[in-house]
């Protein structure tokens, strides 16, 4: 299989899966679906980062985007919850 190729149908199926992660996060009824659908949506767009050359954009959006973003995401709902109760 030629790389090339294979890199736009790996950059087609992030690009669509992150549309799809995003309409589910948008739309889901529970909060905790809906934080980890942002970080995966997060994880996706530090692959294709890595894809077009951009290591270090890659990085940083694997670490804060994905990573501490919903880190602290979760930690607030938590927080809420435990304040509702």
């Amino acid at each position: 299989m030629n790389r090339e190729f294979l890199y736009i149908v790996l950059t087609i199926f992030l690009g669509v899966a992150s549309i799809v992660l995003s309409f589910i996060s948008i739309h889901s009824k529970k909060l905790s679906l809906a934080v980890i659908a942002v970080g995966v949506v997060s994880l996706f767009a530090s692959i294709l980062f890595l894809l077009m050359s951009a290591p270090d954009v890659a990085m940083t959006e694997a670490a804060i985007g994905s990573g501490l973003t919903t880190l602290i995401f979760f930690y607030v709902l938590n927080k809420i919850k435990k304040s509702d109760a």
